[in-house]
């Protein structure tokens, strides 16, 4: 893991522009959960992110429920929860908390139980609620790395792009297993991929030869800069830990610790590996769909992830799982 590279130049200066000169100085904290607050908890960021492109978001639906209009929330509750009520369910890690609100709405559950360190984007989600008038949503601001989970007391766990910032990836999954009831379920959806984003080889090789031979100058200007994204070399080890501490830390160690407390009910892979270090701060480009250059190349982009996929494991994965008889 190489300790800076020229992204942390580039990105650092992207970060600049979008988020200004304050938020910078907030890494040079040194508390690490501070730092780590700092990368999530601000209900005003503005950024390009890959995940708000419409039609990534239809290709995940596809991928999860076999309905590109269809999100994972009904769909699990209709598969495995039909006919069930005054289920609850515990979201670790559930930052804005917009999928734990999809099940909130849904009638299984009696109550959804959000945690995470993210004070102000949870009286975000919590405001919604009230709004909504959803009493069986709930808030608690907690490090759930340091928080004792009753045993027996839930019924579904969800993990949405959350348990690959907790460290201790395999205690955190077996204090999970013991905190669900023995017909509760796991719900995952989130990045296993390489631990730090140390991005493979083959990865960044595929990423820049797109970047340079399909991906048209206009399209690769990125978000609030004049620059355009060239070329792709992955995060240093010096930024990771100044950035957000807590990003892919054991992430490389997921699914390993899912095989041996879970049993997979059903899994999807969902891929990112190309899709995300291409589109990163030039995804506000595939946002419009009325653009059609830009959705025809958005097609050609996930056909070459796919591609690639078949020769590499995913970095994301959705799946429901049971608990491993004790």
């Amino acid at each position: 893991m190489p300790l800076i590279t020229a992204d942390d130049f580039r990105e650092t200066l992207a970060k600049l522009r979008q988020r200004g000169l304050p938020f910078l100085l907030s890494k040079l904290r040194s508390n690490a959960l501070a730092r780590t607050r700092s990368a999530f908890d601000d209900p005003t960021l503005r950024a390009a992110n890959w995940w708000q492109v419409p039609a990534v978001r239809r290709r995940w639906n596809t991928r999860m429920t076999g309905q590109p209009d269809q999100p994972y929330e009904a769909y699990v509750a209709e598969k495995y929860l039909a006919g069930r009520r005054g289920l609850r369910l515990l979201s670790l890690g559930s930052g804005a908390a917009s999928h734990e609100l999809a099940f909130a709405r849904l009638p299984q559950f009696a109550e959804v139980h959000c945690l995470d360190i993210a004070g102000r984007l949870l009286e975000q989600a919590a405001a919604v609620a009230r709004a909504e008038g959803l009493t069986n949503f709930r808030t608690e601001v907690a490090d759930v790395n340091a928080l004792a989970l009753s045993p027996a007391s839930c019924d579904v766990v969800l993990f949405h792009s959350a348990l690959h910032h907790f460290r201790d990836v395999d205690g955190i999954v077996a204090r999970v297993r013991q905190a669900l009831r023995p017909d509760g379920l796991l719900v995952l959806n989130d990045f296993v991929g390489p631990a730090r984003l140390q991005w493979t080889a083959a990865q960044l090789a595929e990423t820049n030869r797109i970047l340079r031979d399909v991906v048209p100058p206009r399209l690769r200007v990125r978000y609030l800069s004049r620059q355009l994204k060239n070329h792709v070399s992955g995060p240093g080890r010096w930024r990771m830990v100044l950035a957000d501490p807590s990003e892919a830390a054991e992430s490389d160690r997921i699914v390993p610790a899912l095989r041996h407390h879970f049993e997979p009910l059903e899994e999807a892979a969902l891929g990112g590996n190309i899709l995300t270090l291409v589109l990163k701060d030039i995804a506000h480009h595939f946002t419009n769909e009325a653009d059609p250059e830009a959705q025809a190349l958005l097609a050609e982009l996930c056909r070459l992830e796919d591609a690639f996929l078949a020769q590499h494991p995913s970095d994301l994965l959705f799946g429901v799982y049971r608990p491993r008889p004790a």
